[in-house]
């Protein structure tokens, strides 16, 4: 009897090791800034693609199951305009890429860009989009401005410096988005792209604080990049490489993209394997009892 109790107490200790809730995963770079948008578009309407990225840090094999991006309208438009959207993930390069492009210093320099170091990947890992694993919703959250943009400006060295677009005024739309089937991804460090389509005009992304601020910092937090079809598979870094240092002097600005990730950790194996043990073990329990 005293066995009997022991193994049934081991069994308990095992199953509530086991089940114990899976760890909430939550990701955000905080509220938009107002220092600049950037064009994450889909191709169509007489433009072009482009792809703005921004990275997010993953400590534990995680399901990704939702977002929220923030980004501007043109004035006029409303969430009844967006046509088209789509979520990729990215690895950091040389993840995903063709390292064979490599010419001369600095190290992964390609003959388009100024470097590769840190960039997003050439491909994507995974992506969802309408009607492919991801449904969204959209609200207005009023007039909003950028005091720099950077839209048709993304251009291979050497001409890739034009300090941007200028500032653009139009309406924040915040955008939730839910992964009808999740990102699957392992600890480690990506980059993630929305790209949305609309009626008319541009969509672009909100920048936000770099360092982090009323969000959850992370280290690496790397700056944001950009591309488009023409620069693809390559990638330039939105404040060093487009805006560059300002005529004052001093460094380039640097930013972040206004996003949050949701989800939770996924249970490592030896958690499952662990799980298995005590429900065998209960179940060994209970056919002894039985044979007694």
């Amino acid at each position: 009897m005293r066995t009997f109790a022991h193994a049934t107490l081991a069994a308990a200790v095992l199953l509530s090791a086991a089940v114990t809730p899976a760890q909430p995963v939550f990701i955000s770079t905080g509220l938009p800034d107002g220092r600049l948008g950037t064009a994450s578009n889909t191709a169509g309407g007489g433009q072009i693609e482009r792809e703005t990225a921004d990275d997010f840090l993953l400590t534990h094999v995680s399901s990704l199951t939702s977002a929220s991006f923030y980004g501007l309208l043109p004035r006029g438009l409303t969430p009844s305009d967006i046509t088209a959207l789509s979520v990729e993930i990215y690895g950091v390069f040389p993840v995903a890429s063709n390292v064979g492009r490599t010419s001369g210093p600095p190290l992964f320099s390609t003959p388009l860009v100024p470097t590769r170091v840190n960039s997003p990947s050439d491909v994507d890992l995974v992506g969802r989009s309408i009607g492919s694993g991801l449904t969204f919703s959209a609200t207005l959250l009023g007039p909003f401005n950028v005091a720099n943009s950077v839209v048709n400006g993304i251009n291979p060295t050497p001409g890739n410096l034009t300090g941007g677009e200028g500032p653009v005024s139009g309406d924040e739309v915040r955008i939730d988005v839910t992964f009808t089937d999740p990102f699957i991804l392992q600890a480690g460090h990506y980059f993630i792209v929305p790209t949305v389509g609309l009626t008319n005009g541009t969509f672009l992304w909100l920048s936000a604080a770099k360092p982090i601020v009323g969000g959850t910092p992370f280290l690496p937090d790397l700056q944001t990049w950009i591309r488009n079809a023409n620069l693809d598979p390559d990638w330039l870094r939105v404040g060093t490489d487009v805006i560059g240092a300002p005529s004052t002097g001093g460094p380039p600005p640097t930013f972040n993209a206004a996003f949050t990730l949701s989800g939770a950790a996924v249970p490592e194996p030896s958690t499952l394997a662990l799980l298995a043990g005590g429900l065998t073990l209960v179940a060994g329990i209970g056919a002894r009892r039985r044979r007694t």
